[in-house]
C-alpha cells in the first residue's frame, strides 16, 4: 500500500489534514487509525460526553506516573482511540485561544504562527452560528467544515453566572472567540443539529468520500527511515506487520502523547533514552517528549436552594427520557454538552490578558459521571491557563503496544500554587454576588472550612484534575534551537519527508480548550505542505485598557 501522503491519526489535526490534502484530487492520502467506529449514541449524543472518555473501547486508557506534587496520585489522561480521535470523546468546548498566545508562539521561534497568520485558518475552518446571542461576525468564519454553535442557555443559572461576574466588576463579552476574550458570556461548542460535530464528522468522512483518500485500521509501530528520509509507516494489522509507503511525506498527528512515542520508537528523540531501550538513534533530538503541558482545574461546587439544576434528570427515568428525545427527535437536553456559560479573567493587575478560565455547569458532577452527594447543585471548573510546570513523555518499553510513561509534573513551580489559590478565592467571590443569592445553599467543595493557604493547598493536592489538554511534546521552533523538534513548516528537524501536525507542536499551551487550535494546526500545516498560504489578517484583540493597574 502506498499514497502520496500517509497520516498517522484521525483526530482533530489528522482529519483536517486528510480533508485539505485530498481536496483538489491531485494527491492520494492514507489515514492510519487504530481505533474503531464513532457510530453510536455514547459518542454522537453531546450530553453523553462523560461516557466515551471513560470507555476503553474509545480511549487509550493512559494514566500518569504518580504526580509528586498531587499526593502521588496517578491521574487519568484520556486520548481518543476512535475515528475522530479525541474530538470524538472530548467535552466539545470550542475555544480558539487568545491572540497573544499565538504571538508568543512566533516570538518563541514559530515564525509565521502569530495571530495574524493563524486567524485566517480559524475563519476558514468554521461555520459559525451565533444563535441570535450577538457576537463578532468579522472575526468568524461562515463556510468552513466545522460547525460552531451555542447552547440555548434556558437554565437561569447560566445567566446568574454571567450576571454575577458583571456584579463582581468583570467585563462581559458576547464572543470570547472574537475580538474580546476577556469577560463572562456564552460558551461555544462543536455541536450541529443535535450531534457532536467532531473532526471525523466535519472533515474525515467527507474526505473519505473522495476516491483519493483511504482509511487504514491498524497500530502504527514506527516510521521507517532510510538514508535520512521517512519512507513508510510500519503498521500492525490483522496480526501482520506491513509497511504503508509514502511517496511524498509521512505526517504524524497521533496526539501529544502518541506522537512523541512514535518518534522515539522510530529512533528520533533523546539519544541516551533511546539507547536504554535498544533503539538505534536515527536523529538525536532531546526535545522529543519534553515540554509537556496541560491545564489543571478544580471543581468549585455549591448546593442549590432551588431544584432548577440538571440533577432532576440524574436518574434512570430522566436519562431514558433525554436519550429517547435525542434518539428520535434530535431535540432536548441531549443536544448540549451543558457548558453554556463561560468566562476568561485575569488573576492580577499587570497580567496583560486572561490567565484563568471558567466552565460553568448547572449540576454538581465529575467528569467520570459521579454526581455530588448533596443532590441539586452547580459548579465552576476553574484553573490557571499558563502554568510554568513542565512534564515529559518517555518510552516505558520498545514494544509499540506498551503505554508510554507520562509525567506532567503538575504544580512543580511555586507560582502555580499562588495562581491556583487566587482562582479559588476569586471564584468564591463571584458566587457570593447577589445574582446567586436565590440559588446558593452552601459550598460543597472546597467547603467553608477550607480557608487558609495550607488548607487550600491540601484541597488542590487531593482534588485537582486534568482538563485533558496535553500539548507541547514536539515543540515548534527555530531549526537551530536544540530543544525544538519541528521547524515552522512542521518538518521534523534532521529528517526529510516527515512532519508533525497536532497539539505536540505547540510551543506553549493556549488559553482554553485545545480542540480548536489543534484543528487549526491541521488546516495550516496542510497549506505549508502544499506550498501555499492564506494572507495574514491584522485584526487587533481587545486588551483591557487598565490591565497594568487593575485586575478587573
Amino acid at each position: 500500500m502506498e499514497a502520496d501522503y500517509v497520516i498517522v491519526g484521525s483526530g482533530s489535526a489528522g482529519s483536517a489534514l486528510a480533508y485539505r490534502l485530498s481536496e483538489d484530487g491531485r494527491y492520494s492520502v492514507i489515514v492510519i487509525e487504530y481505533g474503531g467506529s464513532d457510530i453510536g449514541p455514547f459518542i454522537q449524543m453531546p450530553a453523553a460526553l462523560s461516557y466515551p472518555m471513560n470507555m476503553r473501547l474509545y480511549d487509550w486508557g493512559y494514566r500518569t506516573e504518580p504526580e509528586p506534587h498531587l499526593d502521588n496520585r496517578r491521574l487519568v489522561c484520556p486520548r481518543g482511540k476512535v475515528i475522530g480521535g479525541s474530538s470524538s470523546i472530548n467535552g466539545m468546548v470550542y475555544v480558539r485561544g487568545h491572540a497573544r498566545d499565538f504571538d508568543h508562539w512566533a516570538e518563541a521561534g514559530a515564525a509565521g504562527w502569530a495571530f495574524a497568520d493563524v486567524l485566517p485558518y480559524f475563519k476558514r475552518m468554521e461555520t459559525w452560528h451565533d444563535g441570535g446571542h450577538g457576537g463578532d461576525p468579522a472575526w468568524r468564519g461562515t463556510d468552513g467544515p466545522l460547525h460552531v454553535t451555542r447552547g440555548p442557555r434556558r437554565n437561569p443559572l447560566y445567566h446568574a453566572f454571567v450576571e454575577a461576574g458583571r456584579q463582581a466588576g468583570y467585563e462581559t463579552t458576547d464572543d470570547y472567540n472574537g475580538e474580546k476574550q476577556e469577560g463572562f458570556g456564552p460558551m461555544e461548542m462543536t455541536v450541529w443539529r443535535g450531534r457532536r460535530w467532531s473532526a471525523a464528522n466535519a472533515y474525515l468522512k467527507p474526505a473519505l468520500a473522495r476516491p483519493n483518500c483511504t482509511l487504514v485500521r491498524g497500530l502504527a509501530r514506527r516510521v521507517v527511515i532510510s538514508e535520512g528520509r521517512a519512507r513508510a509507516v510500519e503498521v500492525e494489522r490483522r496480526g501482520r506487520v506491513e509497511h504503508i509507503h509514502a511517496r511524498r511525506e509521512v505526517i504524524l498527528a497521533a496526539s501529544s502523547i502518541n506522537t512523541p512515542k512514535l518518534l522515539m520508537l522510530s529512533g528520533i528523540g533523546p539519544g541516551r533514552h533511546l539507547a536504554e531501550h535498544g533503539i538505534e538513534v536515527v536523529c538525536d533530538r532531546p526535545g522529543v517528549g519534553e515540554n509537556l503541558q496541560d491545564h489543571l482545574e478544580v471543581y468549585v461546587q455549591y448546593a442549590a436552594k432551588q431544584p432548577v439544576t440538571l440533577y432532576r434528570y440524574w436518574n434512570l427515568l430522566g436519562k431514558a427520557l433525554i436519550g429517547a428525545q435525542w434518539l428520535f427527535l434530535r431535540r432536548g437536553l441531549g443536544t448540549s454538552n451543558h457548558f453554556e456559560s463561560a468566562a476568561f479573567i485575569r488573576s492580577a493587575a499587570g497580567v496583560e490578558y486572561p490567565d484563568i478560565q471558567y466552565h460553568f455547569l448547572p449540576i454538581a458532577v465529575r467528569y467520570d459521571g459521579r454526581a455530588a452527594a448533596e443532590g441539586h447543585g452547580f459548579q465552576a471548573h476553574v484553573g490557571p491557563m499558563r502554568s510554568k510546570s513542565r512534564g515529559r513523555v518517555r518510552l516505558a518499553s520498545a514494544d509499540p503496544r506498551t503505554a508510554p510513561s507520562i509525567r506532567f509534573n503538575y504544580m512543580s513551580h511555586p507560582d502555580d500554587w499562588t495562581e491556583f489559590r487566587t482562582c479559588i478565592r476569586l471564584t468564591r467571590e463571584i458566587f457570593a454576588q447577589p445574582a446567586f443569592a436565590p440559588f446558593v445553599r452552601h459550598e460543597i467543595q472546597p467547603g467553608d472550612d477550607v480557608r487558609t493557604d495550607d488548607e487550600i493547598d491540601a484541597f488542590i493536592r487531593a482534588h485537582a484534575e486534568s482538563a485533558f489538554h496535553p500539548c507541547g511534546t514536539a515543540r515548534m521552533g527555530r531549526p537551530d534551537d536544540p530543544m525544538a523538534v519541528v521547524d515552522p513548516d512542521c518538518r521534523v528537524i534532521g529528517v526529510d519527508g516527515l512532519r508533525v501536525a497536532d497539539s505536540s507542536i505547540f510551543p506553549r499551551i493556549t488559553n482554553g480548550n485545545l480542540n480548536a487550535p489543534s484543528i487549526m494546526v491541521g488546516e495550516k500545516a496542510a497549506d505549508h505542505i502544499l506550498g501555499r498560504r492564506l494572507p495574514p489578517e491584522n485584526a487587533r484583540p481587545w486588551i483591557h485598557p487598565r490591565w497594568r493597574e487593575a485586575q478587573r
